[in-house]
């Protein structure tokens, strides 16, 4: 029985490995289009290794006639040519190995790049879901680094490899040229030394995907802590940060450790198998020389390709560990571009060139999580041109409820709709065209005023962005600086005050010019003088548009035509300020005389 069950385990772990390496194969021939607009450097590459490696036979079949003219003969007349041969194959092996390793570089940058541009653009469509599950490491490291990893470290191995793969052939006919007996020992020792290659997949794939994911946490700690400095420093977390950054290179530290637990042998056991084949073929070879089946030469120039022949394989373990991760890099280089994003185009979805009549949200549930509701039937009608605020309890869905809108997120269940269309049979594009986000704290990019602005609209004229500026009270700020618009904020703005950098984002907001505007807590983190600058220019801003506020400071909503409690999930009531004061045991009129204490 147990026989039964030992063929049983060995048939399924073949035809596992089996299923496996097809489906690596699968994944490898999917770089081929970003191969094939470099493919004659590419080709060129690989077959530059063919004499690169081939060389290496000469040294050692050189040695068989200068050993046995000289060395037995004693005679120089007929092998003055040989160490001239070798100087002259030695600099023209120099010199393609610099070629090759030149259009390597250049192939595998010009791939990188090709794949990273593709990474990016996937990176900017993914839904506002991926980036709340994802860490910033994670993204610099699944997006550059495994990239650079799978194009570049794959390359340089490939030329390592196929050099060594020429090389070996040349020199496993010199060993067949000089003694067939020798060689054939020679070859089994060598299958046999690469054998335990096999096992190097299975044996780092476990450990590979944590020792990405803690790397991708190293990154993490670098990034938090370049963004977070000021928290950092006023709240001394200098011990705090370090020994979670010490934590996280400890479990980095044994992953990398368990890694070579794994692979580490294959080195010397290969070394040990080599050993074992070099003494095989000397006490082989002596009995060979003093039975006159071979010459001195013969045996010379074989030890001596032999030696150039497992040389390289006594190293090869550490090489194809790295062209296995790279290979790994690239299945998940390619699992991230055969991703589809959650919120993506309906086949036939239909361009929104206008907005007549109202939005709608029909019977609306949301979940970030399953089984979590935030959203609970929400059924709300906004009539163009009307102001809507959201008021009530922090985390009760207000922000999540305008975020549908724009397809940040997709509803679970229901509908959000546009004139009787949903958002989700529109163009992505064409829809959020149509809406201008101003938000509590808007990033800006490194680089000016102006080119911030125009993030907006990249086309618009002198005299448009003059007039953002004015409408966002920005002109006596602008004109207080010595390049004007053109003056750098620096990264995320760092340079600029919190008010300043509302207002630049309101200017953009009027660049853009959609008739839908959403103000998500747009003057909640400012003080009281900077607060009604800003809110002048939001005064500005929702003129003849269709405006979603979000607000706690609940003195900033009185003027909207509709104000809405949303609690729990669900809306509590609707009605203009004046109504919602005047209902009795009204959640409104409650948070509202708080406020006034």
């Amino acid at each position: 029985m147990w026989f039964v069950n030992f063929l049983r385990k060995s048939l399924f772990a073949r035809l596992k490995a089996k299923f496996m390496s097809l489906y690596a194969v699968q994944n490898y021939l999917k770089i081929l289009p970003y191969v094939r607009p470099y493919w004659i450097r590419a080709l060129a590459a690989v077959l530059i290794t063919i004499p690169i490696g081939s060389m290496d036979a000469v040294i050692a079949w050189s040695l068989k006639p200068y050993m046995d003219v000289v060395m037995v003969e004693k005679s120089t007349s007929s092998t003055m040519y040989i160490p001239v041969l070798i100087i002259v194959f030695s600099i023209l092996q120099s010199l393609l190995n610099y070629l090759a390793t030149y259009l390597n570089t250049w192939v595998g940058r010009k791939i990188a790049n090709d794949v990273k541009i593709d990474l990016f653009d996937k990176l900017m469509h993914y839904d506002a879901g991926f980036f709340d599950r994802s860490s910033s490491g994670e993204v610099q490291f699944r997006f550059n680094q495994d990239v650079d990893m799978a194009c570049n470290g794959l390359l340089s191995n490939l030329k390592l490899f196929t050099t060594r793969v020429f090389s070996s052939l040349s020199l496993i006919c010199v060993l067949f040229y000089n003694s067939w007996q020798l060689a054939i020992v020679a070859v089994l020792v060598l299958v046999g030394a690469l054998y335990p290659l096999t096992t190097v997949r299975r044996r780092l794939k476990s450990v590979v995907s944590k020792t990405i994911f803690s790397g991708a946490e190293v990154m993490t700690h670098y990034n938090e802590t370049f963004s977070g400095n000021r928290i950092v420093a006023s709240y001394n977390l200098y011990d705090y940060q370090g020994q979670r950054f010490r934590e996280t290179l400890k479990t980095v530290f044994k992953l990398g450790i368990k890694m070579i637990q794994r692979t580490g042998m294959m080195s010397p056991l290969m070394h040990f198998v080599v050993s074992l084949g070099i003494a095989a073929v000397i006490w082989l070879g002596s009995y060979l020389i003093v039975t006159h089946q071979i010459t001195a030469g013969n045996f010379v120039s074989f030890i001596t390709a032999l030696v150039m022949l497992y040389n390289p394989i006594k190293s090869i373990g550490n090489n194809y560990n790295n062209v296995q991760l790279a290979l790994m890099a690239m299945e998940r280089v390619f699992s991230l571009l055969e991703t589809v994003p959650a919120i993506v185009d309906k086949p036939g979805a239909k361009e929104l060139k206008t907005i007549e009549k109202e939005i709608e949200y029909k019977d609306v549930c949301f979940e970030y999580l399953p089984g979590k509701p935030v959203l609970k039937d929400i059924n709300l009608k906004v009539h163009i041109g009307e102001t809507i605020a959201f008021v009530g309890n922090s985390g009760g869905g207000k922000t999540t409820l305008v975020n549908l809108l724009p397809r940040f997120y997709d509803v679970t269940s229901g509908a959000v709709l546009i004139d009787g269309t949903d958002v989700r049979d529109l163009e992505l594009n064409s829809l959020r065209d149509k809406i201008a986000v101003v938000f509590q704290d808007n990033f800006l990019f490194n680089g000016t005023i102006r080119e911030n602005i125009l993030l907006g609209k990249e086309d618009a004229t002198e005299e448009q962005i003059n007039n953002a500026v004015r409408s966002a009270c920005l002109e006596d700020f602008v004109r207080s600086l010595d390049a004007g618009l053109d003056t750098q904020i620096g990264e995320r703005g760092v340079l600029l005050s919190g008010g300043q950098k509302q207002r630049i984002a309101i200017a953009r907001a009027f660049i853009k010019n959609a008739p839908i505007v959403i103000l998500d807590e747009a003057t909640s983190a400012l003080d009281n003088k900077s607060e009604a600058v800003v809110q002048e220019a939001i005064n500005n801003l929702m003129e003849d548009r269709t405006v979603f506020i979000i607000a706690h400071r609940l003195s900033t909503v009185r003027n909207a035509d509709k104000i809405v409690v949303v609690n729990y999930g669900e809306i509590a009531e609707i009605g203009s300020h004046d109504e919602l004061l005047g209902r009795e045991n009204s959640v409104y009129g409650s948070l509202y005389r708080t406020q006034l204490k």
